[in-house]
């Protein structure tokens, strides 16, 4: 009696590691999918940047700082980047695009160029969709972490070696409040 009553928690446990595994790969690929959405749409700016540095420059030609710094965060092959270091570049690169769209104000001649407008009605479009990627990305990631997380399966996460997946989180700047005048 005693070894069928191990034999059977042998098997709720084998049919539970199962079950469990199965869940944590589902929820990892979500995490990829949802990363690999947002990824076009990081691509897509980081693509569209150089051309409104350019622009910009012409006009704002002692604000070099900024420019080289963009610069100098563009020189990676942007597909040899790991999810992270996406994820780190591109928040450097919002911090350094709030920065150009603040030098653009002080030139009114820049504002009212057609290839300007044009190039900040396509950013802000990409923005759109990276924030709501973003949101879809960080929901699932939370789910994936929260069972990562959680006992029993944090058991099993860690027989497979899964390991927590990073966040796409707001920087400084993102946090502030926008400062309008009328």
């Amino acid at each position: 009696m005693l070894t069928y009553l191990i034999i059977f928690i042998l098997i709720i446990l084998l049919i539970y590691s199962f079950i469990t595994y199965n869940s944590l790969i589902k929820s990892n690929n979500l995490v990829k999918e949802a990363f690999s959405t947002m990824d076009i749409y990081l691509k897509k700016r980081w693509d569209l940047v150089p051309n409104l540095v350019e622009i910009v420059k012409a006009y704002a030609e002692y604000e070099k700082n900024v420019f080289s710094e963009v610069t100098t965060l563009r020189t990676n092959q942007y597909k040899d980047m790991s999810v992270n270091q996406k994820i780190n570049v591109n928040e450097k690169l919002t911090e350094y695009l709030s920065q150009i769209i603040a030098i653009s104000e002080s030139y009114p001649e820049l504002k009212a160029s057609e290839n300007f407008l044009q190039l900040s009605r396509d950013l802000t479009k990409i923005e759109d969709e990276i924030a709501n990627s973003r949101k879809y990305y960080n929901g699932c990631v939370r789910i994936f972490n929260n069972k990562i997380q959680t006992f029993p399966n944090n058991i099993i996460a860690n027989i497979f070696k899964y390991k927590e997946a990073k966040m796409f989180e707001a920087n400084i700047e993102e946090k502030q409040n926008i400062k309008v005048d009328l």
